[in-house]
């Protein structure tokens, strides 16, 4: 009798990969897909490792692939427009070992920038795309994309959902495959995309989705259920995906249901003969309408996004209240104060905002817990596009305006972020001759996706320690000689150095060195107290808005002891005395 056990979504993928046998795995950690390294770097057998970058970590994969083994990349749906370029390529140029990424896309946005949708790029890539539906399947999935991919000389992208990568069902558990290396053959003509084998390869591509498509006709993870549910007298069927197909089985159990596996290229067969069974065809497909667009293409009429919303994140309840028409009667709900997201209490960050604030600079952002910087009471971030951003902006803003424009202002970045896509911006700003000021908010850590290691802490996601990224000797490098290491709790000395940075006619960096709060090895020997005899209700202690103070009624201040940390920039604010360091 197998083994079974109850399994996240991500946890189930890293399953699947490793009972796949897949040698080589490379990631950047991105919310909602990190677990997905975490976990397989925990199995025997395989090689696992965080990347600076998702195209990088696609660079690696696509080279233990051609090398003979089968290799693994993940990354969430914005990470995939990082590592596009090596993948459009590797489209044409096939697999030897097989190549599977995992791209995880955030329907309602719960820790993204946009809603982008990976199939539209599979599409665009001519790469197949496979969407499971639970964790059981999830990790069957894998397995399947690995077939997949050396049968049909092609990597294969799995898509999955914020929803399906963080719930769980049982899964069953098998024992990984052994799977033996490919010989490597020299081989220009498919393996180096110049454009005179680009252009034949092109052509074995398109035949190659052709060919896909016919398999997918039969394939085992393109599924149909024939019910008898009826509506206003009309036999209605559904075409769905992924977690999708769960909200149509609990409301609609005895509908039809063709449940697509492969979502990229569509069975076309398949469709028709489903279609011609049912007098009402809905397609229910979060995001963009890449099923729908298709399946009216071929002149079958349907029912999909003027009916269901192309935004945010799908529901049973949508399926009620727009294919049955039920009132659900919700409610409006009561006003109560909003709750917005904040840097956690003793975060560096907000140290080095409350310095830029008192000084009324603006900063162009980037990605990571530091864009909260946006929000009040700090209200510094003005800026956030993308990972690295924040300095090819502040470089764009100076060569429209000039150097006297951008004197109040800075770039602020991450540490991760830096090593991500930060390196060559700042390049660019040295090698254009600007003369901004960049801050390396540097913590220790990729903090937003839950303390992952990069280049710059000096470990590897496997735990091993190794030489660290040296971000003064790397600034120096480059040839920016003023680079400057504060500890952002040192309020006049971090502000004494961004005044004097701001206002010189040359390019400058200043790390701003002090790690997150919530590291497992970060010690918090002390808290502070209130002495209220001192007390003058000034309210100064309050500016950073730090969760753990807050006013009473009579102008006094609380510190909650349950989340204090004593990292002491309330202290450095209170000119009174009327804050105290105690030992916790």
């Amino acid at each position: 009798m197998s083994e079974k056990k109850m399994m996240l979504g991500n946890a189930a993928i890293a399953r699947g990969v490793w009972e796949a046998g897949c040698k080589v795995s490379s990631a950047y950690p991105g919310t909602p897909s990190t677990e997905i390294s975490e976990e397989l770097v925990k199995y025997p057998g395989v090689y696992a490792e965080w990347a600076p970058n998702e195209k990088v970590a696609a660079e690696v994969a696509i080279g233990a692939s051609i090398s003979g083994v089968r290799s693994f990349c993940t990354m969430k749906m914005v990470g995939l427009n990082v590592a596009a370029d090596p993948l459009y390529s590797f489209s044409y140029i096939g697999c030897n070992g097989g190549m599977v990424a995992v791209v995880a896309d955030d329907p309602g946005l719960y820790s993204s920038q946009n809603e982008q949708d990976t199939r539209m790029v599979c599409r665009a890539a001519a790469i197949p795309c496979m969407e499971p539906a639970d964790s059981q399947e999830a990790k069957d999935y894998i397995k399947y994309a690995y077939e997949i991919s050396e049968k049909f000389d092609t990597p294969v992208i799995v898509r999955t959902t914020t929803r399906l990568a963080h719930s769980q069902c049982e899964v069953e558990l098998c024992d990984r495959e052994e799977i033996e290396d490919k010989p490597y053959e020299r081989n220009i003509q498919k393996n180096v995309m110049m454009p005179g084998m680009a252009k034949k390869r092109h052509l074995v591509v398109e035949q190659r989705m052709k060919d896909l498509a016919e398999y997918a006709n039969n394939a085992p993870f393109n599924t149909v259920e024939m019910g008898d549910m009826t509506l206003n007298g009309k036999k209605i069927g559904f075409i769905t995906e992924g977690i999708a197909y769960q909200y149509v089985k609990e409301v609609c159990p005895n509908a039809s249901i063709l449940k697509l596996g492969m979502c990229h290229p569509l069975p076309k067969k398949l469709i028709e003969d489903f279609a011609s069974k049912v007098d009402e065809l809905y397609i229910f497909e979060e995001l963009e309408p890449v099923v729908e667009e298709q399946v009216r293409s071929w002149g079958i009429p349907c029912i999909g996004k003027e009916r269901f919303t192309i935004q945010g994140e799908y529901s049973a309840n949508m399926i009620r209240e727009k294919v049955l028409g039920m009132d659900l009667g919700i409610k409006a709900q009561p006003q109560i104060p909003p709750r917005p997201p904040i840097l956690c209490p003793g975060c560096p960050h907000r140290a080095t905002y409350h310095v830029l604030n008192k000084l009324k600079i603006h900063a162009a952002g980037d990605i990571g817990c530091y864009t909260l910087g946006a929000l009040a009471p700090l209200s510094v971030v003005d800026t956030t596009v993308c990972m690295g951003s924040s300095i090819s902006s502040l470089h764009g803003m100076e060569k429209a305006k000039g150097h006297d424009y951008i004197k109040n202002w800075v770039a602020v970045i991450g540490d991760s972020t830096f090593m991500h896509t930060g390196i060559n911006s700042l390049i660019n700003m040295f090698y254009n001759q600007s003369h901004g000021t960049v801050i390396i908010l540097d913590n220790r850590t990729t903090g937003m996706t839950g303390h992952q290691d990069h280049p710059a802490t000096g470990k590897t996601l496997s735990g091993e320690i190794v030489p660290a990224v040296d971000f003064v000797k790397l600034c120096n490098g480059i040839g920016i000689t003023n680079v400057h290491e504060v500890n952002p709790y040192d309020i006049d000395e971090m502000t004494r150095v961004i005044k004097e940075e701001v206002n010189k006619d040359e390019l400058s960096v200043i790390i701003s060195k002090a790690p997150c709060a919530l590291l497992k090895d970060q010690k918090h020997p002390y808290k502070v107290e209130p002495v209220p005899e001192k007390c003058v209700h000034c309210g100064a202690c309050l500016r950073p808005g730090c969760p753990a103070l807050t006013r009473n009624e009579d102008g006094s201040i609380s510190i909650d002891k349950t989340m204090c940390n004593g990292c002491g920039l309330c202290m450095s604010l209170c000119r009174f005395g009327a804050l105290k360091q105690v030992k916790a």
